[in-house]
């Protein structure tokens, strides 16, 4: 008994303390308001000193790259802040390169609002709008895809650029986080946006798309990424890996509505054949087009399938020919896409002609 009225009294001490900071911290650490001057004037406002810049920034219709809600893991909300913003903090080291940190180069969603700001980002951020937008069609594509039609509201139409995609705004807790997923419609559709999500386990975003219902609204942001078709007379390598069809079905269908002369090979590696999806289109549009490839693949073999078997890298190894004149468009889990990249530069393709877009 000697030794427990010593531990209570230090348990209450340490709770008085703790008490004693927290109110210090509200009373005494007052930053009032802060201006944020963007890209040497180009905009400027006042934001509330405290919040986070990334925040700071959505608050004034400046919408820039966020994947992971704020927690400095996805590396996508960079900016350069010329002035303010502190010291870079434990959490921003290890996802940011030693070039970045040289060139001042901060995780918006880490840096505190606390003085006056002057910052840098990349000029079409300036340019991404806010969407509003209604569900007009959701349908199971696959036995975990959902593909899900938006008709938009507000602004009526969106300018992209195929195989970019939208960061949509999922509620949680009275607030919301961004998750980002691939336009799978084609340019020429402006006034809606069609995406396919794939369901995962425990998922505050996909759980959220896959229960949305026609009729119901969301907004976005966007359009946001550099994966797209570059203007050269290359042919197009695209590959897919599962739900990573999206964009590339984006770029195949625009392509081609263009008539752009480009000779564009798909080839699309699935596990089984329930896995399968807009199998028919693709059919259709090799059909109609003779500058267009397709290239389906399952992982094993199955009785109602007889075409190609195998890892995808394994299938393109039969269809690829060496040659200079080659863009790789790749999308699809990690390890698929290291081993595509792989594949893609021992057929003469340099690293800087392939583009792709993993879903980790």
């Amino acid at each position: 008994m000697a030794y427990v009225v010593p531990i209570i009294v230090l348990d209450a001490v340490a709770a008085f303390l703790a008490g004693i900071l927290v109110i210090a911290n509200r009373v005494f650490v007052e930053y009032g308001d802060v201006t944020v001057d963007v890209n040497k004037g180009a905009e400027e406002f006042v934001a509330e000193g405290g919040t986070t810049l990334l925040q700071a920034l959505t608050e004034n219709e400046i919408y820039i790259p966020s994947a992971c809600g704020g927690q400095g893991s996805c590396g996508y909300c960079t900016v350069r802040v010329k002035e303010g913003g502190g010291p870079v903090l434990p959490t921003e080291e290890p996802v940011l390169t030693r070039e970045e940190l040289v060139n001042e180069v901060r995780l918006s969603c880490q840096v505190k609002v606390r003085e006056n700001l002057k910052v840098e980002i990349e000029e079409k951020y300036l340019k991404i709008e806010k969407f509003e937008a209604k569900v007009i069609s959701t349908r199971d594509v696959t036995p975990s895809i959902k593909e899900i039609i938006f008709d938009l509201i507000e602004p009526e139409t969106i300018d992209f650029k195929a195989g970019q995609y939208v960061q949509v705004q999922v509620p949680t807790n009275g607030d919301t986080v961004d998750r980002a997923y691939s336009i799978a419609s084609e340019e020429s559709v402006q006034d809606r946006v069609m995406l396919n999500v794939q369901l995962i386990e425990g998922g505050l975003g996909s759980t959220y798309l896959h229960e949305l219902e026609e009729g119901d609204q969301v907004e976005f942001t966007g359009p946001f990424g550099d994966f797209y078709v570059q203007p050269s007379d290359a042919k197009i390598i695209g590959v897919a890996g599962g739900v990573g069809l999206a964009p590339l079905r984006s770029i195949a269908f625009s392509v081609l509505e263009k008539e752009i002369e480009r000779e564009i090979w798909l080839f699309f590696g699935v596990r089984t054949l329930d896995d399968l999806y807009y199998h028919e289109d693709f059919q259709e549009l090799a059909e109609k087009h003779e500058n267009f490839n397709y290239v389906p693949a399952l992982d094993s073999s199955q009785p109602e399938w007889d075409g190609e078997v195998g890892l995808i890298t394994e299938v393109m190894d039969d269809y690829l020919e060496e040659g200079k004149n080659m863009e790789g468009y790749l999308c699809g889990p990690p390890p698929m896409m290291d081993a595509t990249i792989d594949l893609l530069t021992e057929y003469g393709i340099d690293k800087e002609d392939i583009l792709y877009d993993d879903f980790s």
